[in-house]
Formats: structure tokens, C-alpha cells, sequence
């Protein structure tokens, strides 16, 4: 079955990860229509594909010929787009761009629910070449998760938004969040625990129009940690933890060390080894016969496993429901860190 699709709105990753995968899946997927804000990005794309491009989403989702909307990039509509997949009974892949407030996960997990459209979020870390074998490695060789160690260094802050309007407190949320979800996929359990500590260093750092706390002016950390703690059911096994941080501390002007020497995306602790990853395709683990390093450049490009997976949710008999549920606990665990930041503690994530 081939899926016929509505474009809104073109990430930054468009060029690299999107389009080269509807390219390659074309017998699975069709392009038939095209938004964007900026036109002249709707055009190319559009004559990319022999589609038509559309001065408004819900003009073009109202269409019967499209079956499924992919939306890959927040603008000044916001989560507006999903609301109008789920008022026309549109599939929705909901692009890793999209930002959605903690306040209105609840809402839309309920409107997404009620209109029976499967819903798929872009998570890419989950289904980098790397973290597909690791998984296997615990499944077989390393064990289950002890400890998990991820850091992010983002590019130095400005207070001038993205193109999209993405504010810097907006992409650290982002960030943290794809960090969440990454360590519990890894992990398999729910965040049980949080803890959420920050640093703010300098008095010129960029001003968030509405922080983390909902007031203004608000000016955004330079660095964020969050220890969690994951659920634990076997009482024969350790407690697993993860301490993950994100942070845009280094001056702008220095731009050979922003670049230098990055940590590994993810180092995990296992029962019986010890893993290092950098996304996308680089993996080396350690056991008792030592030390292996394996090449996964040959394995299925992200962008395609991200689509493909979507295309089997959309025309699967059984309503995938997952990634909304996994969107939600994210939402959820970044609320309580916030929660944690004012409160100076630890705080349980709530069900």
C-alpha cells in the first residue's frame, strides 16, 4: 500500500534525512502535497516531487486524496496541524522539531486518542544503527542496564530563535526530552524518579521569552543535569540510573573548542560489559574477552527505518499507540525536573 502524504512545514534535517528516505521508500510513500510557511522551500519541495504546493495546511489535509501528514517542523502554527490530521482522520508523523509544551500533552494525547488516526513520533536517537544493536547486545551479550551517562554540548546560545521560532530554552527542553527517551528505550522502564539540577553563569545569556516556570524573562541556564532513576520490579537486580545533561556553556567566540573532543553520545554500564555509542552508526562495547568495535555503516539509514516504521503503524490492523504514550512520559518526566529545579529535591513522576 502506498501512502500518499502531506508536507508540512520542512526541517532542518529535510536535506539529509527526509528527503534521501522518500526517495528510497518510494514504492511505500507518495508526496502529493506541500506547506510551508516560506514559500520558496514549498516550491522546491514541491517541484521535488510533481506535488502541489499549498498556502495553507488545512487546505491541503482536507483533500482525500491524502492519506497521512507529515509535520517536520513547528512555526507559527504551533501543534495546530495535528489538530487538523485529527479533525480530517490523517495518519500523523510528528517530526522531532515539533515542540510540545508539557501543559498541552494531556490535551493532545486525548484529541489524538478520540479521532483513531495512528500516531507516530520522530524519535531518532531510538533507531540509529548504534542503538538497534545495542539492544541486542543487552539482549545477548552485555546484560541489563546499571548505569547510563548522556551528555549533549549544544552550539553556543543566541537570542535571536531559529528560523522556526524555537527559542534556546525551547531546544534544551528538546533536547532533554530525546535524552529521556532515549535512556528508557534503552533501559525498557519508566522514569520512576527525577532530579533536576542547572548552572547560569553569565548575565548576557539569552533572555527566554516564557521559561521554563511559565514567567518572563526568564534567562536561559547554561547547563542542565538530570538524574533518573527507573523503575524497578525485580528485587534479585540493582536499581538502573541515568544522569543526563545538556548545556550551551562554552563562549561563542570560542570556536575551536566548542568542536573539540566531544564524550561519547551515551555510555551504558551493564551487568556483564560497557558500551559506547556515537549516533549514528558508531558502537564499542567491552566484556570479559575485551574490547569490540563494530562497523554499522552498511545497516538501514535512520530516516528510512524512521518512515518505515511509519508506514507499518499506518497500515497495520493493530492502532499503534506507543509513541503518543512515550511523547507523554517524556512531557511528563520534564515537568517533574522542572518541578524538582524549583523544589530543590528529588520528585516522583507521577502515572
Amino acid at each position: 500500500m502506498k501512502l500518499r502524504l502531506g508536507l508540512v512545514g520542512l526541517s532542518s534535517d529535510w536535506n539529509q534525512r527526509h528527503l534521501p528516505a522518500l526517495h528510497m521508500l518510494r514504492e511505500r510513500f507518495e508526496v502529493l502535497g506541500v506547506y510551508s510557511s516560506v514559500t520558496s522551500f514549498a516550491e522546491n519541495a514541491a517541484r521535488e516531487f510533481g506535488a502541489v504546493r499549498y498556502d495553507g495546511f488545512r487546505e491541503m489535509l482536507r483533500h482525500e486524496d491524502i492519506d497521512a501528514a507529515l509535520m517536520l517542523e513547528s512555526d507559527w502554527y504551533g501543534t495546530a496541524p495535528i489538530r487538523a490530521a485529527c479533525d480530517f482522520g490523517r495518519a500523523i508523523y510528528c517530526g522531532s522539531e515539533i515542540d510540545i509544551l508539557p501543559a498541552q500533552a494531556m490535551e493532545l494525547k486525548q484529541i489524538v486518542d478520540e479521532s483513531g488516526i495512528a500516531f507516530m513520533a520522530e524519535f531518532p536517537r531510538r533507531f540509529a544503527p548504534a542503538s538497534l544493536r545495542l539492544k541486542e547486545l543487552i539482549a545477548t551479550r552485555l546484560g541489563r542496564p546499571r548505569m547510563i551517562f548522556c551528555h549533549r554540548r549544544l552550539p553556543p546560545a543566541t537570542a535571536t530563535p531559529h528560523r522556526n521560532g524555537r527559542s534556546p530554552q525551547a531546544r534544551m527542553d528538546r533536547e532533554l526530552m530525546e535524552l529521556i527517551d532515549w535512556c528508557t528505550f534503552v533501559v525498557d522502564r519508566r522514569v520512576n524518579t527525577v532530579q533536576a539540577t542547572s548552572y547560569r553563569s553569565a548575565k548576557d545569556k539569552p533572555v527566554c521569552p516564557t521559561g521554563p516556570s511559565g514567567s518572563p524573562d526568564e534567562r536561559v541556564p547554561d547547563y542542565q543535569a538530570l538524574s533518573l532513576e527507573f523503575e524497578n520490579s525485580d528485587e534479585d537486580h540493582p536499581k538502573t540510573i541515568a544522569q543526563i545533561s545538556c548545556g550551551s556553556y562554552f563562549p561563542a567566540a570560542w570556536h575551536e573548542a566548542v568542536n573539540f573532543r566531544p564524550p561519547a553520545a551515551m555510555q551504558v554500564f551493564c551487568e556483564n560489559g560497557l558500551a559506547f555509542l556515537d549516533l549514528p552508526n558508531s558502537l564499542i562495547w567491552f566484556d570479559d574477552a575485551g574490547r569490540h568495535q563494530e562497523s554499522l555503516e552498511s545497516e538501514l539509514a535512520v530516516g528510512q527505518q524512521l518512515l518505515t516504521q511509519f508506514h507499518r503503524a499506518v497500515t497495520s490492523l493493530v492502532r499503534k499507540m506507543g509513541d503518543l504514550e512515550d511523547v507523554y512520559a517524556g512531557l511528563r518526566t520534564l515537568q517533574t525536573a522542572r518541578e524538582s529545579l524549583q523544589q530543590a529535591r528529588a520528585l516522583p513522576v507521577s502515572a
